[in-house]
Order: C-alpha cells, then sequence, then structure tokens
C-alpha cells in the first residue's frame, strides 16, 4: 500500500496522548495515526494484515508447549521455538517473516540453528538439500515461473512464501497454510535427525502424505 507525506494541524493533547500510546505500543507516530485512520474507514492496512495472522498462527500453536511463539508488537516477524532431542538439547527457531509490499514472494520462512556439532550440522544440511529436492519435484509446478528461492549459510536456511499461481489465500486460510508447514517441517526433521527413516524413500513417503493431506503448498 503506497504511502504519502502531509501535514495533519493536531492539538497539543492528541499529539501528546498518541506519542503516549505509540511508545507503548512498539511504533511510531505515523504509523499509528496512520492505523487508527485505517480503521475508521475500514480499510485493512499491510501492517494490520500481518498483525491479523500472526495472531492466527498463535492461536493455531495455542498452549503447545512445544512450539512456543513470540512476537514484538507492530514487528513483520513472528519466531516458533522447538527444541530437538539431541546432545545439549539444541534449539530451532523458525522465523516467519511477512512483507508489507505486494507482490511476488509474500514472505520468507528461515529455520535458525545453533550448534557446533559437526554431526548436526552434517544431518541439517542433508535434510535441507533433501526437502528442496522434494520440493523441486512435487511443489514447484504450482508456482509461477515454477520456483521457490532457498538460501544456506552457516546457521540459517531460508525459504520464500509465495501464493500458489492464480490463487490467493485468505488471513485465515494462509495463517493454516503457514502452521502446517512449520509443523510438518519440524515432525519430518525431527524424525530424519533420530534416524527414523531407514531410507530417503521413507522420509519421501512422508512428505506425500502430508502434500497430499493439503499441506506444504506455500
Amino acid at each position: 500500500m503506497k504511502k504519502n507525506m502531509y501535514s495533519l494541524i493536531l492539538s497539543e493533547k492528541v499529539i501528546e496522548e498518541i506519542d503516549r500510546l505509540a511508545e507503548k505500543e512498539g511504533t511510531n507516530r505515523s504509523n499509528l495515526v496512520n492505523q487508527i485512520l485505517a480503521e475508521y474507514v475500514s480499510i485493512t492496512t499491510p501492517e494490520k494484515r500481518i498483525s491479523d495472522i500472526f495472531e492466527r498462527i498463535e492461536r493455531l500453536f495455542g498452549d503447545d508447549a512445544n512450539f512456543p511463539v513470540y512476537r514484538e508488537s507492530h514487528d513483520n516477524t513472528l519466531s516458533i521455538k522447538s527444541a530437538l532431542s539431541y546432545k545439549y538439547r539444541p534449539t530451532l527457531r523458525y522465523e516467519v517473516e511477512l512483507y508489507r509490499a505486494e507482490g511476488g514472494a509474500f514472505g520468507a520462512l528461515k529455520v535458525n540453528f545453533r550448534t557446533q556439532s559437526p554431526e548436526l550440522l552434517t544431518k541439517l544440511t542433508e535434510f535441507f538439500r533433501y526437502w528442496q529436492r522434494l520440493e523441486e519435484i512435487y511443489v514447484f509446478s504450482f508456482f509461477k515461473n515454477g520456483r521457490i528461492n532457498y538460501s544456506l549459510d552457516e546457521y540459517k536456511w531460508t525459504r520464500s512464501l509465495s501464493f500458489p499461481e492464480n490463487k490467493r489465500y485468505e488471513s485465515e486460510d494462509l495463517s493454516r497454510a503457514i502452521s502446517d508447514y512449520v509443523k510438518v517441517f519440524d515432525r519430518l526433521l525431527k524424525k530424519y535427525l533420530a534416524d527414523g527413516y531407514s531410507s530417503v524413500r521413507e522420509l519421501e513417503n512422508d512428505y506425500l502424505a502430508a502434500l497430499n493431506g493439503g499441506a506444504l503448498i506455500i
């Protein structure tokens, strides 16, 4: 949603209250005034839509102690933690970032991991590569230009989030799609790290079961 600069004449007391509320909510004067006016004229701003999606995701994960969810007010990022059943119980942090601008990818999923274990790093890297290959085979055709963007660095794997071609999700559908994706990814990753698969084919079967169940198209 395009923004322009405008001049408004407001009373000092109004500004004082706006600034006080903006500080309390962790935003600035312009963003808060924009949100207040948007709500008054029944316009959903990108910031409001992101907040609504994140609130729905938080409800979908509920009180599950295995997936603590947290975010900052007026931020475009939500984090979900997941402990691994591995030596020293390292923690994964799934970071869902949603973009305010329209067009192309609407966000990204980042899987952050901190470990000094060469064995764990190797297995994580293997899983990320297998997962990417499965998506190349079974999911790319659903997206414009048949492409999803990935990156992998020392402590983070990133995947773009996009709408399937000729389809857009409403906030409720999008929240569920993101939540389902994270849950399936986490479940299969943990099973892989626990040597629960005797072959890549078994991993593929679990992936296809989730895909055919309506998850993972995002």
